[in-house]
């Protein structure tokens, strides 16, 4: 899909923006760039960009003494997304379709992706959520809502912090009985951690596991056991964000993944537009069906 060349601006984007979230001066901006640099240069091109995504944010870390830049930011955009659910909800209580209502809200907060950006425009956050709700989407969700009635366990997979609270709208639509969250085990850039959960009240909703890793995505080599099993004991998994998409689109499981086509690579995979709102299965289950 997306190749290390493609990827290293977005990273080199993201060294910066983190370097001076952590309040690094010019220096230190200048230190930790070329040290991501050294590091880009030796990547294997067989890297998925959520496992580049590990090595480039643990070294920035490392550069920073062990500090997670993105930690003030993350629970400011909490605040602020918790600030818009109880009108959000209102509307996805409203809908015609209330579970397609908190699909496209869900797929609202993945493109907003508040986390990663300092300043978050209330007004540009308003059009983006009219826009999900009016915008066609690319998926079937007739067959999601089937998927989810046959479910017996169900494993939600969250993606970025702020983001989750958009989540929380499509998991009070789910039998929350059946259902577990997942997030990141380890801080990398914004995605959702414990904490973030807790926060935003996902823990006092369902239950709430990490998976022991720190990628922007989920590899399965890096999960910890505990999660392994679970991912694997689960007979329908939903995927938020396109870092999921990267790593388990292959996988055969029942996956549904929930996101923005955010750049024109997956675009292209996907055949469908940038920014694109999908609701799609994974390709692994579809091709081990076919087989059969």
């Amino acid at each position: 899909m997306r190749t290390v060349l493609e990827c290293i601006p977005c990273f080199l984007r993201q060294t910066l923006g983190a370097v001076r979230l952590a309040g690094g001066d010019a220096e230190c901006q200048e230190r930790v760039m070329r040290a991501v640099l050294r590091e880009a240069a030796d990547f294997d091109r067989t890297l998925s960009p959520p496992a580049m995504g590990q090595r480039i944010h643990r070294l920035i870390r490392a550069e920073l003494g062990g500090r997670d830049p993105y930690a003030e930011i993350k629970r400011q955009h909490n605040e602020f997304a918790l600030n818009l659910y109880p009108e959000l909800r209102e509307r996805v209580l409203a809908a015609e379709n209330s579970l397609e209502a908190a699909v496209r809200l869900a797929i609202a907060g993945n493109a907003i992706d508040m986390g990663v950006n300092s300043h978050v425009d209330v007004d540009q956050v308003a059009k983006i959520v009219e826009q999900a709700l009016a915008v066609p989407l690319s998926g079937d969700v007739a067959e999601f809502a089937a998927a989810i009635d046959q479910a017996r366990d169900i494993l939600f997979l969250a993606d970025n912090a702020g983001e989750i609270v958009f989540d929380r709208l499509l998991l009070e639509q789910l039998p929350l009985e059946k259902v577990t969250v997942a997030v990141r085990g380890r801080p990398v850039i914004n995605d959702a951690t414990r904490t973030d959960a807790d926060e935003v009240g996902i823990t006092a909703l369902v239950p709430v596991i990490d998976n022991g890793a720190d990628v922007p995505g989920t590899i399965l080599g890096e999960c910890d056991p505990a999660f392994r099993r679970r991912f694997d004991e689960s007979d329908l998994i939903i995927a938020k964000g396109q870092g999921n998409y990267e790593t388990l689109n292959d996988v055969p499981k029942n996956i549904y993944f929930v996101f923005m086509a955010k750049c024109q690579v997956v675009a292209r995979h996907l055949n469908c537009d940038v920014g694109s709102m999908i609701l799609r299965r994974a390709v692994g289950v579809a091709e081990q069906t076919a087989t059969r």
